[in-house]
């Protein structure tokens, strides 16, 4: 099986672990994985700031670049549903990118997806002594369905408890653009999650988004928690020095 691994921007420039244990854990698997050199960005900004033609230009790089593989494998929930949910509307009247874009969109998954849903796989390599409470990002579950996958593989980490955070479901207030536009809303919005995470009283919280757990972190730091770890799923599935 012959995959491309789509690192996304934000784990190329500030977190290739999280990259490198998306590499590790599909190649512990058995897959033969490519990062094709020439990936940029998904487009997903600028669709979400409804610069369409931009958001069109930037899919047909990725489509181009991605479509000769079995599959494409995305350490993102938000740039996986970019890819699945999102190209094939952007082309759905285009008789040439159309096809293209529904081709690929249904061999392209988001990591824990994949690794569940598709190689079915009963172990991980890495090993975690702790607990975790674990963050699910709106385009990860409401886009994708994401939800058992990354809770069934933590299971199989060796040394790993589970502790569930309440209003585990709930956004993180990042959004991208949001973020920036609607700063005091974004701000009320993570101190509701870092009172969640707080309360369930783990090591350190994990999620499938970088963008998320940035936001995150950089708000747990700012209301003085130096302790909690903040760590993509990636790196802890994968083990290392994450």
């Amino acid at each position: 099986m012959r995959l491309a691994l789509y690192v996304t921007c934000l784990v190329d420039l500030m977190r290739p672990s999280v990259g490198f244990a998306a590499l590790r854990l599909l190649e512990e698997a058995g897959c033969e994985v490519i990062v094709p050199e020439g990936q940029t960005c998904c487009g997903q900004p600028a669709w979400s700031a409804g610069e369409r033609g931009l958001a069109a230009d930037l899919a047909k790089k990725a489509i181009a670049e991605l479509e000769a593989f079995d599959h494409v494998v995305i350490p993102s929930g938000s740039c996986a549903d970019q890819v699945r949910n999102i190209y094939p509307q952007l082309f759905a009247n285009d008789p040439d990118w159309g096809p293209r874009a529904r081709s690929l969109a249904g061999r392209t998954y988001e990591l824990t997806s994949f690794l569940v849903d598709v190689l079915k796989i009963s172990a991980v390599p890495g090993a975690f002594e702790g607990s975790v409470t674990y963050h699910d990002s709106c385009k990860g579950l409401r886009g994708l369905g994401i939800k058992r996958q990354p809770r069934d593989l933590l299971s199989r980490v060796p040394g790993l408890a589970l502790k569930e955070m309440g209003e585990c479901e709930e956004c993180c207030g990042f959004g991208g653009a949001f973020s920036v536009k609607f700063g005091d809303v974004s701000t009320r919005i993570v101190d509701r999650k870092c009172e969640s995470i707080a309360a369930a009283a783990a090591d350190a919280v994990v999620g499938g988004d970088l963008g998320c757990l940035m936001n995150i972190e950089g708000r747990l730091r700012r209301r003085g928690d130096e302790t909690t770890r903040v760590l993509h799923i990636a790196e802890v599935l994968a083990g290392g020095d994450a």
